[in-house]
């Protein structure tokens, strides 16, 4: 599993960078292909260059990859075999890396270029998000009708991300709080991604995915648009499209994956958002989060 954009923070990566070729090498081609010392904005900030989507995008992908590249440098052939792949938004994008469907030079550069398409698209439609927990989706779907916001996010039973008008936004949650949400949080991001507000993004993303080459998956990747095994280049191509405006159906993705017989999820990446969430979903499976060398020695169950 991967993480997607609000994962990242100023420091990630730098301890793996340190002791690991595999994450070193990575860094450093995400520089090259690039054309700029991102591995520098990662490790030293500041943090709100970092946080620009543009740059968040790359740098959490770099960060996954390093962590899942390490990982199999550590192992080596003894390396866990993953039964599928997935990841939240952005991190759909790194998944593709680690099925063999993209190469991490072009990966990179994609999500480099989709963060500048979606900042375009913020600064034409200013938008907003938030997070309300305590609510189902029944209860959402009034709240979406009555202000014109959409659900961005469905992440667990009671965690829905909306995404919208800055002003539908703030009257959705007023809404969600008389209608008894346990929280409301606005979101700090820069527009209102995954809901019609990023139109017209659509189409410089389309250019950019068919202008590269992918391959067949080694294995499902597990969509965010339709909670299901994507299994062709072709499926994927358009999940990516797609996903731009759609919403995040995370809970039935890892309920899908629950369901083809997965106990054992791990993350890579920094935060561990993805390993509390999945929790939430089923508390029957095992979680990890491998973010540094010290995580992948747990998760291997060597003594540090």
């Amino acid at each position: 599993m991967f993480p997607g954009q609000g994962s990242q923070s100023v420091g990630m990566g730098a301890e793996l960078f340190e002791s690991s070729q595999a994450a070193r090498e990575t860094f450093e081609e995400a520089d090259d292909s690039l054309g700029f010392p991102l591995s520098r904005l990662i490790f030293e900030g500041p943090a709100t260059e970092l946080q620009n989507t543009a740059n968040s995008q790359p740098a959490i992908m770099t960060m996954s990859i390093a962590a899942w590249r390490t990982w199999n440098e550590m192992q080596g052939p003894n390396a866990m075999h993953a039964k599928a792949v997935a990841g939240h938004s952005l991190g759909e994008y790194t998944s593709l890396v680690a099925a063999g469907v993209l190469d991490f030079s072009d990966a990179v550069k994609l999500v480099r270029k989709r963060g500048e398409l979606m900042n375009q698209a913020a600064v034409n439609r200013p938008g907003a998000m938030a997070a309300i927990l305590g609510l189902n989706e029944l209860a959402f779907d009034q709240i979406c009708s009555e202000t014109g916001v959409e659900m961005a996010n469905i992440n667990t039973d009671d965690q829905i991300v909306i995404s919208g008008d800055k002003i539908a936004v703030a009257r959705a949650m007023d809404l969600a709080s008389a209608r008894g949400a346990k929280k409301t949080i606005p979101l700090p991001v820069s527009g209102a991604f995954h809901s019609s507000l990023m139109m017209e993004a659509e189409a410089g993303l389309a250019d950019a995915v068919q202008s590269l080459h992918f391959n067949e998956p080694k294995m499902p990747v597990v969509g965010n648009c339709n909670s299901k095994s994507l299994t062709t280049a072709v499926e994927i191509r358009h999940e990516l499209v797609n996903g731009l405006c759609q919403c995040v159906l995370w809970k039935d993705s890892v309920r899908h994956i629950v369901d083809s017989g997965v106990t054992q999820f791990v993350e890579f990446g920094s935060g561990g958002v993805l390993a509390g969430l999945i929790k939430r979903i089923d508390r029957g499976v095992k979680v990890s989060t491998v973010s540094d060398t010290a995580s992948m020695r747990k998760l291997a169950g060597v003594e540090a």
